[in-house]
């Protein structure tokens, strides 16, 4: 599916643990492409679309001009990214793990872990970090990737 959406499609971000194997990514991406095609909210047929970003982060986004993903829409997301967690031994939903980047290296960590990162200086104020939050195409393309100091991530350390 390579139907270009708006800027203003929402969008959901799941992110991998570890990075995902090479050789699942196109049957992955197969899987999530089926799922987008065939996603409905309430008998109507979302425009959407599901991609993979560096190896980690599967992205469902729903453009809502047409049609709005409803409650028992986005459940229907939420059960088919459990599925694939299932099928291809992914940790999806450890909202407590932060990715950052270094050297165009993204790395992930556990809260605890990401604070010892940054009391040792490993990663600091100017770290681009992964912001998962984001509720929009045109955030992803403006907001994903930020300052560690300029985001919700300077909180937690």
């Amino acid at each position: 599916m390579n139907q270009s959406l708006s800027d203003s499609s929402r969008i959901w971000i799941y992110q991998a643990k570890e990075e995902i194997s090479a050789d699942i990514l196109p049957t992955l991406q197969v899987e999530l492409d089926n799922f987008a095609g065939q996603w409905v909210s309430h008998n109507n047929a979302l425009r959407a679309k599901a991609e993979i970003h560096h190896n980690r982060f599967l992205v469902l986004m729903v453009d809502e001009s047409q049609a709005g993903a409803s409650g028992c829409s986005i459940d229907k997301s939420v059960h088919f990214m459990q599925a694939v967690e299932q099928k291809f031994n992914l940790n999806l939903f450890d909202r407590m793990t932060f990715t950052y980047e270094i050297d165009g290296q993204i790395h992930a960590a556990s809260r605890d872990v990401f604070a010892d990162l940054y009391q040792n200086g490993s990663i600091n104020d100017e770290t681009i970090v992964f912001d998962n939050l984001i509720k929009t195409k045109g955030q992803m393309q403006s907001d994903w990737r930020k300052k560690l100091g300029e985001s919700w991530h300077a909180r937690m350390v």
